[in-house]
């Protein structure tokens, strides 16, 4: 105990550079969010440890693989599970951390998940959009139910973390190219699959987006996203268990068997007769206290309400609009969280796993819906400046003839 303390402050002096380097970087930034939203998340990492003192946490056979290892550590070095105790291993082999410091470590990683999803949002976004008084960007910040399953030693918290850096890399990846190639590192060995969706992501949205830049460039960027959902295509049909003849009914197959067996766990719903817009709504916004299975759900039914009057946003007429002429970004954010949400409808039955697998992507949709609202303030700002201009004109126009008229009768 005494020592996940200690590291607790340690890593709150090791970001400390890393923030002001940041800050240095992007104005917008504001240190006190971000060291608030630390020591928020260490917070949920206590929450989560003591949650895991009296629940079957899988970060207890992380951290027993990672202590007691069958193979070598390099042996360990494969996709998913393995991967964990791989990242784990030497810090418990030769480092000596113990399983609160473990949970504390990849605690952090979560947090800096989160930090990167808040830079990404920060440089992205042109003001600053309010949801009753509160900067809606930070407010995003602190949902509870995205700090509670990144806070633990496994891989929502690593895959938290590897997402962040790898979106916040793409927003400039000239420039960023150790954070992007950390972040799909982390990405592509924890799941596949969702580093195939923002590739793929990717390339669409350089290619249909709006920047002013050169040709060539996005050619670029689609033959390099191509090219790396090529090379891992065998690898991601390997990790899903599909067969390369028939990849389409042995996904349904293989979807359908594991949603059979989630169907044995507790808070279970069967998903497989319910049409896809009933089992997106699942995936996205359940469960809504009606069907909350314990006292965790009820607390989860909070956040999927504001989720859910949150998401409601995009249903107006201007928002086609919008996603025809928005950025690079904003295209990305949908593609992998429409088509991330679709493959997951298929293979989700358990709403336990449901509210844990959906923290991956629902910054995406968070995006999607505050450059939405950015873009309809930017346009209302804009008409108002331009409404302003036009009485300044007319008011002056109006003093000119009144000032020939004077003049024309002596006055």
């Amino acid at each position: 105990m005494i020592g996940g303390i200690v590291l607790i402050l340690i890593l709150y002096g090791v970001t400390q550079p890393l923030l002001t380097s940041l800050k240095g970087k992007q104005k917008a930034v504001n240190l006190q969010v971000l060291n608030n939203l630390y020591w928020y998340h260490m917070l949920f990492v206590a929450i989560y440890y003591t949650y895991g003192q009296f629940r079957n946490s899988d970060s207890h056979a992380y951290y027993h693989n990672a202590e007691f290892p069958e193979v070598g550590w390099m042996e360990l070095f494969s996709n998913g599970t393995h991967f964990i105790e791989w990242l784990a291993f030497p810090f418990v082999q030769y480092l000596h951390f113990n399983y609160e410091m473990m949970m504390v470590l990849f605690g952090w990683l979560g947090y800096i998940g989160f930090l990167f999803f808040y830079l990404f949002f920060k440089e992205n976004l042109n003001l600053r959009i309010k949801f009753q008084g509160y900067d809606i960007v930070t407010l995003l910040m602190f949902l509870p139910n995205m700090h509670f399953w990144t806070s633990s030693l496994g891989k929502g918290s690593a895959i938290f973390c590897g997402i962040g850096m790898l979106v916040y890399g793409l927003s400039y990846p000239g420039h960023r190219k150790v954070i992007l190639a950390v972040g799909g590192f982390l990405t592509y060995f924890i799941r596949p699959h969702i580093f195939f969706a923002i590739m793929i992501g990717m390339g669409l949205s350089f290619l249909l987006g709006r920047e002013k830049m050169p040709l060539y460039q996005k050619v670029l960027s689609v033959i390099i996203g191509i090219t790396i959902s090529v090379l891992i295509y065998d690898k991601l049909l390997i990790y899903l268990r599909l067969d390369e003849d028939n990849v389409w009914e042995s996904f349904v197959s293989q979807t359908g068997f594991t949603a059979g067996q989630l169907q044995h766990a507790g808070s279970s719903v069967d998903m497989r007769s319910y049409s896809l817009p009933v089992k997106l709504f699942t995936f996205w916004f359940r469960p809504l206290f009606i069907d909350a299975p314990n006292f965790l759900g009820i607390f989860v039914s909070v956040e999927n309400l504001f989720c859910l009057v949150y998401f409601t946003k995009i249903f107006q007429r201007d928002f086609l609009s919008f996603i025809r002429q928005a950025s690079a970004m904003v295209k990305m954010s949908a593609v992998v969280f429409i088509s991330i949400s679709f493959s997951m409808t298929f293979v989700m039955s358990n709403l336990g796993i449901i509210i844990r697998q959906k923290s991956m992507i629902m910054y995406f949709m968070f995006f999607v819906v505050v450059a939405f609202l950015d873009w309809k303030e930017t346009k209302r700002l804009k008409r108002r400046m331009k409404y302003a201009q036009l009485r300044t004109q007319r008011k002056r126009e109006l003093e000119k003839k009144w000032e020939v008229m004077r003049k024309g009768q002596g006055v």
